[in-house]
């Protein structure tokens, strides 16, 4: 039997790219579809290196119907999909809500109707802890925490989307893993991969070594007057590779014929760290000190929250290995490679 094709849409994003990597060392053959609205062709060129062969790749946008159909009539043996393809800033959400609406939604159902017609039965879901909202009974959640409203249009988008497919999965089209993310961080180990933002980063860790190595002028830490004990925002921060891993393990939970039609997991490492200590952790790690300065709230950031991620340690198998200063690290390796090969962001 040959290796199970998967198509991965937005993989030549951040986590897409980590995915392809891991799908390739576990027996499966990746068919990458993307715009390059949020990455960048020469991901393609990094992954080849990596793998030690081109990957097939298409550029197109997966709200386009009848480019992502071709993808699926000339591979008649596609044994599943994984789609990270979504716009997912949150403070830019709040400013454009109909393009995250539009363009978040619709490539999901563009996805499902297309499986639906070529009987592709298996997908993996990228959600987010945004679904949580801003949680009441601590910080923790676990899947049957109750959905708040979103503190963002962002978050709200990843309800509608969960919502959708579990509705699909009811009428037995598809099995479905819906994978709750925290926040990934870090880079590949051989620093050839890592988080490539367009212009300026909306996340923490690129921002970081940007500012390290000289792009940006300074780090600004949004807020230190929260209820935490620093006054920075708590979030729960995973290594990249292990977020990348613990699509394999969906992958391979939904093709057992035993499991539910459609599965909800955590993906987090069970830790809490503020904002200030992962600067102090990078500055530690690293031997520098970072420009910073103390900024305004965001509109849309929630206060704190990690994951309970038992759920996904004991059905799924998955665990996070990496430690916050390993992410770190690697983080920074990648920023200078960058460097090396002068490959500029703006």
């Amino acid at each position: 039997m040959g290796r199970k094709k998967i198509i991965v849409t937005g993989g030549a994003g951040y986590i897409g790219s980590h995915t392809v990597v891991e799908l390739v060392a576990h027996g499966y053959d990746p068919i990458i579809v993307d715009n390059y609205s949020n990455s960048f062709p020469e991901v393609i060129d990094w992954l080849e290196e990596l793998i030690g062969f081109r990957p097939i790749n298409h550029n197109l946008d997966c709200c386009d119907y009848d480019s992502l159909k071709k993808v699926f009539s000339d591979n008649s043996d596609i044994a599943g999909v994984i789609h990270f393809a979504a716009y997912k800033a949150v403070g830019e959400s709040m400013e454009k809500p109909i393009a995250y609406y539009q363009n978040n939604v619709n490539s999901l159902l563009v996805i499902l109707n297309l499986m639906e017609e070529f009987n592709v039965k298996h997908l993996v879901f990228s959600s987010s802890c945004t679904v949580y909202g801003t949680p009441d009974n601590g910080i923790q959640v676990a899947e049957n925490s109750e959905l708040k409203p979103p503190a963002s249009p962002y978050g709200h988008t990843k309800i509608i989307c969960e919502e959708i497919i579990q509705n699909v999965c009811g009428n037995d089209k598809i099995k479905a893993s819906l994978l709750r993310y925290f926040n990934p961080i870090g880079a590949h180990r051989s620093g050839k991969i890592g988080e490539l933002p367009i212009g300026k980063p909306n996340n923490l860790v690129p921002f970081i070594t940007q500012t390290a190595i000289g792009i940006r002028e300074k780090l600004t830490i949004f807020g230190n007057t929260y209820n935490t004990p620093d006054g920075t925002n708590i979030r729960d921060y995973i290594h990249v590779s292990d977020l990348a891993n613990a699509h394999i393990k969906a992958l391979d939970y939904i093709g057992n014929k035993q499991n539910e039609k459609c599965s909800i997991f955590n993906i987090g490492t069970g830790n809490g760290n503020s904002v200030k200590e992962v600067v102090d952790a990078f500055e530690k790690a690293t031997e520098m000190k970072l420009n910073y300065q103390i900024g305004e709230k965001r509109a849309g950031d929630v206060e704190a929250i990690y994951a309970n991620a038992q759920k996904s340690n004991s059905i799924l198998g998955w665990t996070a290995e990496r430690t916050l200063e390993e992410s770190l690290l690697s983080a920074w390796k990648w920023q200078l490679n960058l460097k090396a090969i002068d490959f500029k962001l703006d």
